[in-house]
């Protein structure tokens, strides 16, 4: 029979307070008692699935020793490595965390480390990071993606900065910084500060649902809600940072979605959902958790074009770009990619010809530049460059990318202030900027346009 919904359920805290009445010395594992018959054939509702004691005890004695051996060297471990003496120590390392963990949302690891040395070179403190723009930020945040975590992260240091410059110690205090999340405050309490707290990531899930062969939706609200609270009686009372980090590390390198390496995992021996393999033929360790179908890709279409401007009255265009300016116009400061900088582009509804295209352009530069494409003698070319498709998560944009070259006098010599903010860059400084990877690729283009277009023209 179902249990019905009541308000027994243990809270985070009230489990990690238990799990400290009842743990006394983590690496001393009492005997294990006989298992029930089976019991991974017959389990109910995630409600009511527990960790028994004695499995808390081994997974939390068998993990951190192979995490202690196994460990990836990675740089914000080097910071938070070993006993900090002081408070501007500890902040240090919370900064670390922190920085760590926002990069790490959605972006391989790989990928992160370059991007994590290069922002704490620049900004080794909050109180350094309080102090930078938001065009910094952009600027060396370029190519990582999910941009609004990079604004996040810039306004969180100025409010701890504002706050008095101290790092929240709490998990409940830290929630309080902008863009700090419940899993980020418990990676940082954990962590930086030796709070018995748990963190709970994607891969956390995937080893707690093969641990108790849970096949409930781990994208459900009530699903991720009951997996906190299997964390929260894993999650070490000793050394809770270093047990986070090894459940996290151990989905992330054997654990994995498609080819776990259980012959080598340190838990295999309490894993339920591997138990189950070896009596049932067709059962698999990757059927958990439970496949959730993905959210059907949108497909969106947008005009970009590269408005390139000529600095002198007979200037022609070269691949070097000397003597060239660019015009670049600035996205909403909500919504996809806020705040980040862009050449002109028109979104359609539809997949659309290049007449339908030039049309919506046209229609763009004269309401927001007040240049008439078509009475000016000042356009020097006007190509199609090609087409780029670029994947968010949600999102397939197909950019449509032309390039148009203009004598200075068409657009200095109207602004129609108050439309939006735009400006004028060279390519100097185009390099330099923290554009979006979209925009990169949609300049790189024009570039190589430039260049086949004066290989042919040398022949």
């Amino acid at each position: 029979m179902k249990k019905e919904a009541d308000n027994t359920t243990p809270t985070i805290a009230d489990t990690i307070t238990k799990s400290k009445k009842r743990t006394r010395n983590v690496y001393q594992l009492k005997p294990k008692p006989e298992p029930e018959p089976e019991p991974w054939f017959t389990i109910g509702d995630i409600e009511d699935i527990q960790f028994r004691e004695y499995e808390v005890a081994e997974i939390r004695a068998s993990l951190l020793k192979w995490y202690d051996i196994n460990q990836r060297d990675l740089p914000w471990r080097r910071i938070i490595e070993g006993e900090a003496t002081d408070d501007d120590e500890i902040d240090r390392k919370a900064y670390a965390v922190w920085v760590s963990e926002i990069m790490l949302q959605q972006t391989r690891v790989q990928t992160v480390i370059s991007y994590f040395n290069l922002w704490m070179d620049k900004w080794p403190t909050v109180h350094h990071l309080a102090q930078a723009s938001i065009e910094e930020v952009n600027e060396v945040w370029a190519g990582l993606g999910y941009y609004r975590r990079a604004r996040f992260l810039l306004e969180g240091a100025k409010m701890v900065v504002e706050e008095g410059g101290k790092f929240p110690r709490s998990v409940s205090d830290l929630r309080k910084v902008k863009g700090i999340g419940e899993y980020t405050a418990g990676a940082i309490a954990s962590i930086a500060f030796k709070e018995a707290v748990p963190v709970v990531d994607g891969n956390v899930i995937r080893v707690i649902a093969r641990l108790k062969t849970i096949s409930a939706n781990p994208k459900d609200k009530a699903t991720i809600k009951n997996i906190w609270r299997l964390a929260g009686q894993l999650v070490d009372n000793h050394r809770p940072g270093d047990f986070n980090q090894a459940v996290m590390e151990l989905g992330a390198t054997l654990c994995t979605p498609l080819s776990p390496s259980c012959s080598s995992c340190p838990v295999s021996t309490q894993c339920s959902a591997l138990l189950k393999t070896k009596h049932d033929s067709s059962a698999l360790v990757t059927d958990y958790p439970t496949k959730v179908a993905k959210v059907k890709q949108r497909h969106d279409y947008s005009a970009v074009t590269v408005v390139e401007i000529l600095e002198s009255e007979q200037g022609t265009v070269s691949i070097s770009d000397s003597g060239s300016k660019f015009l670049l116009v600035k996205r909403p400061e909500e919504g996809l990619l806020a705040g980040l900088w862009e050449f002109p582009s028109v979104s359609l509804n539809v997949k659309a010809d290049l007449v339908t295209r030039r049309r919506a352009v046209d229609d763009f530069l004269k309401n927001s530049f007040g240049l008439n494409v078509h009475r000016s003698s000042n356009i020097v070319s006007r190509d199609e460059v090609g087409e780029y498709v670029h994947i968010f998560t949600h999102i397939r944009l197909n950019m449509y990318i032309e390039l148009l070259v203009l004598r200075s006098q068409d657009l200095h010599r109207k602004k129609n202030k108050g439309l939006m903010t735009f400006k004028y860059v060279d390519a100097k400084t185009l390099a330099t900027m923290g554009l979006s990877t979209g925009v990169r690729k949609a300049y790189n283009m024009v570039q190589k346009f430039k260049q086949s277009r004066s290989s042919l023209i040398s022949r």
